[in-house]
């Protein structure tokens, strides 16, 4: 079973999904938490399996689709993707557990669930065409659901998140068809396969180009500075349900491919675009944060947080060395524990008020203490407080690119504090205070469903913030091999300088142990 294992999780929740259409819309949510909870217990089975010292990739599969373009079913896994597999898993699971719309529940499910496999696909795809198929299918399920259960502005922001993100995939559509045509060049056969392409060793000049048209794919889905717009809407108009995927997992759908494509296929335009795109985070940082600042409904306080706390993602992963890349690594899988418990947060005080405005609330912190702790708890660990999730990956994050720029990284530190002030001021105005408003005294707190979902990420935020070597140990290794491929394939003088020789640090690591003993 473990060969197949990965296939098993990409397509049983699709299976899962088509079965449901004959189940009894009164026990959906159930059959819907024993799907989604078979799928995270086989996540987890993989972690289990997994060989941590093991730098490449794990569990690979492939079957022939179309041999005379070398297009083929190729999954795997190694330390980038198998904790963001996890992360679906889990998410979806909790999701499910505490779904708390009413209306047309069965859809919803099954969605969900299609849009599971999606995930799964897409972190696990090793064949570009693969990959591709995944990533644009993962759009449908979240197009359904902002559009079918989401606000008064619902289709505007779900065909505008279609659109943009749509637009941006068929760049990189071109961009892959042209990585496929330069191996024919280069070998006289057709392949799509991601590992293959890492053998290619491109012109400067063809790395430029091809990194702009990947760039514009994963940019638009992260969403980077100025491409960002649609995220507020979707965000804003999205179910809780919806929210808490999107941040959670789909977002890093665009950070992952980042470093699963751009950085080991274009090390040379990874390094001539660095500062440009360090700018661009750094600009994410702050101008998301201002706004966050400004706005009056919580939901979209997060929804520009989560935005800002992408800006370190991308600045960890442009760091191009081990602490940078592996910090943003380990920060996308805080920031989806992080702000999809946010998003949960906001969810259960809208079940119960039906607005987002924090000037309906004040003094909530008296009638609500556990909902009010955790939502603290959650609070400090968006905004980077030691021995919480976020804080590692902020800090290995910015520790990478420290070395490749003192001034950018201390501009993007104490854009930071920014976070601190807007979070904090959202605290004071929903939590604290005298009650003044007589719809809010009465207010029950977090129920059992509730808890489900925020017991476990609360736990998981400082399980990982005091210990995250479990997780960082693994994805340290499969960086390293990254990284080590960028430095070899690498052409240009600047570029063999701003990426580290791993072998080099490993050989002088050695000596010096050799010389202390």
């Amino acid at each position: 079973m473990l060969d197949h294992i990965l296939s098993i999780l990409i397509f049983f929740p699709a299976l899962a999904a088509m079965l449901g259409f004959v189940v009894h819309k009164d026990s959906m949510r159930s059959y819907g938490v024993a799907v989604a909870t078979i799928e995270f217990a086989l996540s987890l089975w993989l972690w289990f399996a997994f060989d941590s010292t093991i730098s490449g990739m794990q569990f690979m599969e492939q079957i022939a689709l179309v041999p005379t373009f070398g297009i083929n079913y190729i999954v795997g896994v190694d330390g980038i993707s198998l904790f963001i597999i996890i992360l679906a898993s889990f998410f979806t699971m909790i999701g499910i557990a505490s779904l708390g719309e009413t209306k047309d529940v069965k859809n919803m499910i099954i969605t969900l669930l299609f849009l599971q496999m999606t995930m799964a696909g897409v972190f696990a795809a090793l064949d570009a065409i693969v990959f591709y198929l995944f990533w644009e299918l993962s759009l449908v399920p979240m197009l359904y659901i902002i559009g079918a259960w989401g606000g008064p502005l619902r289709i505007y922001a779900s065909v505008k998140f279609f659109l943009y993100t749509f637009a941006g995939s068929l760049v990189m559509l071109v961009g892959m068809l042209f990585m496929a045509y330069f191996y024919f060049q280069a070998t006289g056969q057709w392949s799509f396969a991601i590992l293959d392409w890492y053998r290619l060793i491109l012109p400067e000049s063809f790395q430029l180009w091809l990194f702009v048209a990947f760039f514009l794919g994963f940019a638009i889905k992260v969403p980077m500075f100025p491409f960002h717009t649609w995220l507020p809407y979707a965000h804003g108009q999205a179910p809780t349900i919806g929210s808490v995927i999107l941040a959670a997992i789909l977002l890093k759908m665009g950070t992952y491919a980042f470093i699963r494509f751009s950085l080991p296929l274009f090390p040379d335009a990874s390094v001539y675009f660095m500062y440009p795109i360090a700018v661009l985070a750094i600009i994410m940082i702050i101008y998301t944060a201002m706004v966050a600042y400004a706005q009056k409904d919580i939901k979209q306080v997060v929804a520009y947080s989560s935005v800002s706390h992408m800006g370190v993602i991308i600045l960890g992963t442009f760091a191009l060395n081990v602490e940078g890349i592996s910090g943003s690594i380990f920060l996308m899988i805080a920031h989806g524990v992080v702000s999809g418990a946010l998003f949960f947060l906001v969810g259960v005080i809208y079940d119960r008020r039906h607005t987002k405005y924090m000037s309906e609330f004040g003094g909530l912190a008296h009638v609500m203490p556990r909902y009010a702790t955790i939502f603290g708890l959650m609070m400090m660990a968006s905004v980077g407080l030691p021995l919480t999730i976020n804080f590692v990956g902020e800090f290995l994050s910015l520790l990478g690119f420290y070395k490749q720029s003192h001034v950018l990284t201390l501009l993007a530190g104490t854009a930071i504090i920014v976070g601190a002030i807007y979070m904090l001021s959202a605290y004071k105005k929903m939590f604290f205070g005298v009650i003044t408003k007589d719809e809010n005294r009465n207010l029950p707190d977090v129920n059992k469903r509730e808890l489900l979902a925020l017991i476990p990420l609360a736990i998981i935020t400082v399980w990982l913030g005091i210990y995250p070597k479990p997780v960082l140990g693994t994805i340290d290794t499969s960086v390293e091999a990254v990284v080590s491929l960028m430095h070899e394939k690498a052409i240009s003088k600047e570029a063999k300088s701003r990426i580290p020789n791993i072998a080099n640090e490993t050989d002088m690591t050695k000596n010096s142990v050799e010389e202390a003993h």
